[in-house]
């Protein structure tokens, strides 16, 4: 459901979605692309859900003003030598290296993505790094949901998961026990990987964001506040493609 509220001269939109009870407050949440939605519990009425955004309207139109503030400084990719890209939560640089008679593809050397291409191709180099980029996640997330499922009691065995790039998630969990996750994570610290692993499987116990649920979240990663403060901090870095 779809609505929009005013702040100023500037008309913001945001979705709704009603989730099922012991959720117990209204929750508004901005991704890290500057999308609005609002969690409210099954039940409530339309013009409840936009007084609670009306009472929260500037806190909303302040977290959109510093986003957008944050993009601003985030250059467009251009896949030549001497970039950055994120790997983990380190920055390596990119080495394009024009050899028509090598096999294309990506290496990680002290700290230096090599990329050996036939061509001086962006649109190629970018393909590569894409797809190593998901190689390296299909191996990462596997380890890390087998460490971080150990914590959860209600998981009787690491759930599957599959890679889905999104613009606007991390990851997100199936009614049937699988995961989604987004292989650009792979850029982030191992500890904001494992963030928003043992927040999906929280959400296999508790489909909402309830108190319920960010108790036991607490419960499993006491820092989770800092870890997600770091990991909105860099998704403009890391989401850029």
């Amino acid at each position: 459901m779809r609505r929009h509220i005013s702040y100023g001269e500037e008309r913001i939109g945001f979705s709704i979605r009603f989730v099922p009870r012991p959720a117990k407050r209204i929750s508004i949440h901005i991704a890290p692309d500057g999308v609005v939605s609002v969690d409210a519990p099954e039940g409530t009425a339309v013009a409840e859900v936009m007084a609670a955004v009306r009472r929260r309207v500037r806190w909303v139109w302040l977290r959109l003003r510093a986003g957008r503030e944050r993009v601003r400084h985030v250059l467009p990719r251009e896949y030549v030598s001497g970039e950055s890209h994120f790997y983990l939560g380190r920055r390596h640089v990119l080495k394009v290296i024009v050899a028509a008679k090598d096999e294309p593809g990506v290496k990680l050397l002290r700290g230096r993505l090599e990329i050996r291409v036939p061509a001086r191709k962006p649109a190629q180099v970018r393909t590569l790094l894409d797809a190593w980029y998901r190689r390296r996640a299909d191996e990462v997330f596997a380890r890390r949901i087998a460490t971080c499922a150990v914590q959860a009691p209600w998981i009787k065995q690491a759930p599957a998961f599959r890679l889905l790039t999104m613009r606007t998630q991390w990851g997100s969990c199936s009614p049937k026990g699988g995961l989604l996750l987004n292989p650009m994570l792979v850029k982030a610290p191992t500890p904001c990987i494992d963030y928003v692993i043992l927040h999906e499987l929280c959400h296999l116990k508790e489909h909402n964001h309830s108190p319920h649920f960010y108790e036991l979240l607490a419960g499993l990663m006491e820092d989770w506040q800092g870890r997600k403060a770091e990991l909105d901090a860099l998704a403009d870095h890391l989401l850029n493609r």
